[in-house]
């Protein structure tokens, strides 16, 4: 009891019957994305060194793909490999109860690591059923209702809310890999028009893709009348996205008003806030300029409920938090509460946020036992999310460490991100940062944008740069 697993599986039954496995022994499962064949992979090296694992279980297929690389890292040599797919079923007759509490640890869910080495959140099973428990009453989710789901299990999202949350609501869940949604977007649809889904889930860019990539005569051909809630989380929410989506897809009955959008992070084993089930989503229309000073200044009431471009944006609103949360919007730096319509950093308490960092007692200490200077209250999970609070409904505007600031205007990058893959037809959506570096003492802003590959052969690199220009010049005043 308490040994760490690492679970390397293709995405299918397979991990799912081992994740569950892992809970039924009382070991701390450790899911990971399987690394590929031919090529390094320091991060899972580095999961597998911090989590201190002592089991990994996968499959012969993989195992077999990978043995004689893992021979060679000194990290993985010593680790003892069990494939799933040949156990014997008579083992099961052995198995007995462990000692299983609210507080035992259930899984560790490492962070993406995209501004620094992973960190494994230790996810205890109250944290998952405090998370399950309240997706289930805002979401609505009963007997007659239908999951399809083609999130990555290895990522909180998919783990929790494709894989977790039908299991904890006793409701059927039709899986598909993740690949085959990327390589068609339509699979998704088809799935959800075919089962009658009720439920289904999936980031941004994957409903703008569907708007990009399904054809009139595919469309068609779909029935989604009976999908109660799309949820759109995991990145930030475009009420652009929500908007094409929905001329697009009206047609083949899907109503707007199953639109959920929400906001999490591992740190709160899934989900801080989202829009309950049959409530109209909330928008609110902002002044850019003041969202460069941190303030929050509604722009007057149009017809239009999505606004952009200069001055304006349109800002999705991700609901409130679960039944037991406290969320408060605290000043970074000072770490005093935020005045009314000031953005700042949004901290949170619930029965979902996690234990703290598997081995790191510095960083848990900072980041999940932050407490408010000018109240003393707490303790806090500070989110490293700047977002604002009004009608207590929670608005979500960039991330602190990513803020871009240029002769002294603050620039969210997500906001520049949109901005240019919107600038030219060439440009793929959801493939470009936006970031700044230092040069001669100032800060620069800098764009690296992907080019879809059937634009490739005939790109105008020149004139595509050049609309990006002017798009960053109308849009946000930089140049």
């Amino acid at each position: 009891r308490g040994d760490r697993a690492l679970l390397l599986y293709s995405a299918g039954l397979e991990f799912v019957t081992a994740f569950f496995g892992c809970l039924y022994a009382g070991v701390i499962a450790v899911p990971t994305y399987p690394p590929r064949r031919n090529r390094p992979d320091p991060r899972f090296e580095a999961i597998a060194v911090d989590a201190d694992a002592s089991l990994l279980l996968t499959t012969d297929s993989i195992l077999s793909d990978l043995e004689p690389r893992l021979a060679e890292t000194p990290s993985l040599r010593d680790l003892h490999w069990l494939t799933t797919d040949d156990l014997a079923i008579e083992t099961a007759a052995n198995w007995r109860m462990p000692d299983i509490r609210g507080e035992t640890l259930a899984f560790l869910q490492y962070t993406s690591g995209s501004t620094g080495t992973p960190k494994g959140v230790m996810v205890s099973h109250a944290n998952l059923l405090s998370n399950a428990r309240d997706t289930e009453l805002k979401l609505v989710h009963t007997a007659g209702s239908i999951m399809v789901t083609w999130l990555p299990i290895f990522h909180d999202f998919g783990l929790m809310y494709g894989l977790i949350q039908p299991f904890y609501s006793g409701i059927p869940c039709y899986m598909m890999a993740p690949v085959a949604f990327l390589q068609k977007p339509v699979r998704w649809l088809q799935a959800i028009s075919r089962y009658k889904a009720t439920h289904s889930s999936g980031p941004n860019f994957a409903y703008e893709l569907c708007v990009q990539r399904i054809t009139p005569q595919q469309r068609a051909e779909l029935d989604l009348s009976h999908w109660r809630v799309a949820i759109n989380g995991a990145e930030p929410v475009r009420a652009s996205t929500l908007k094409h989506f929905a001329d697009a897809f009206e047609p083949c009955g899907f109503d707007p008003i199953a639109f959920s959008a929400a906001y999490g992070l591992a740190e709160s084993t899934l989900r801080v806030s989202v829009s309950r089930r049959a409530d109209a989503l909330v928008f609110q229309k902002l002044q850019r300029e003041a969202l460069g000073q941190h303030r929050v200044v509604v722009g007057e009431d149009s017809e239009e409920d999505v606004v952009e471009g200069n001055p304006y944006q349109t800002a999705v609103g991700c609901g409130c938090g679960q039944a037991d949360a406290r969320i408060v919007i605290v000043h970074p730096e000072t770490l005093r509460c935020c005045a009314p319509d000031e953005i700042g950093e949004i901290w949170v308490s619930s029965g979902s946020v996690a234990q703290g960092y598997w081995n790191r007692p510095e960083e848990t200490e900072h980041t999940f036992r932050a407490h408010v200077a000018d109240t003393g209250e707490g303790p806090f999970l500070r989110t490293g999310d700047l977002g604002f609070s009004r009608d207590d409904e929670l608005f979500i505007t960039g991330r602190v460490k990513d803020l871009i600031i240029i002769r002294g205007q603050n620039h969210y990058p997500q906001d520049i991100e949109l901005t240019v893959e919107k600038s030219h037809e060439s440009l793929a959506i959801g493939s470009g940062a936006a970031f700044s570096v230092e040069e001669d003492g100032e800060e620069q802003l800098v764009i690296v944008q992907e080019v879809q590959r059937t634009h490739l052969r005939k790109l105008d690199a020149d004139a595509v740069t050049e609309a990006i220009r002017l798009k960053i010049l109308e849009e946000h005043e930089l140049a």
